[in-house]
């Protein structure tokens, strides 16, 4: 410490998780519809853990490929963040582009996967009107701005322009 005493202080270790949105060629934003043990059901984007010696981009394909059975050739990093400075754990959004569908949805044993196209007007309401449970609060206040700001709606329209 500052005076030369000691102190012991604790953190939580956890996996760093990746966030997919993939884009269709139509302009339609991929989520999924799940079900997890001990969760609400819930709306969200592709994703999960980042596992042991994996890194983030080839974490990011694998969880795409296992939600949704797609693949994509462009995958542009959107932001990233340390959620808590007690926790140490890194969430990486992307967006993938370029995608095609080459296998069927292959969840985890303990998840239910529904695909759930929507346009980004709709996407920007899911997240934020209330009554949805859209699991990444990360990204909320992307979305947030986006509905009440014409500038930031533009700069998520070009972000997600197929």
């Amino acid at each position: 410490m500052f005076d030369g005493t000691r102190a012991i202080f604790e953190k939580l270790k956890r996996p760093d998780t990746v966030i997919i949105f993939p884009v269709l060629p139509d302009g339609q934003i991929l989520l999924t519809e799940q079900e997890q043990p001990g969760k609400v059901p819930f709306v969200g984007a592709a994703g999960g853990r980042v596992d042991d010696e994996e890194d983030i981009l080839t974490a990011a394909k694998r969880e795409l490929l296992e939600e949704t059975g797609y693949i994509a050739d462009e995958f542009f990093s959107w932001f990233s963040q340390n959620s808590l400075s007690k926790v140490d754990w890194a969430v990486y959004v992307f967006i993938a582009k370029k995608i095609k569908k080459v296998i069927d949805i292959s969840p985890d044993a303990g998840e239910k996967i529904k695909l759930l196209p929507l346009t980004l007007d709709e996407l920007i309401n899911i997240t934020t009107d209330g009554k949805t449970y859209f699991a990444e609060q990360e990204v909320v206040s992307k979305f947030l701005e986006a509905k009440f700001n014409p500038k930031k709606k533009e700069e998520l329209k070009e972000l997600f322009k197929p």
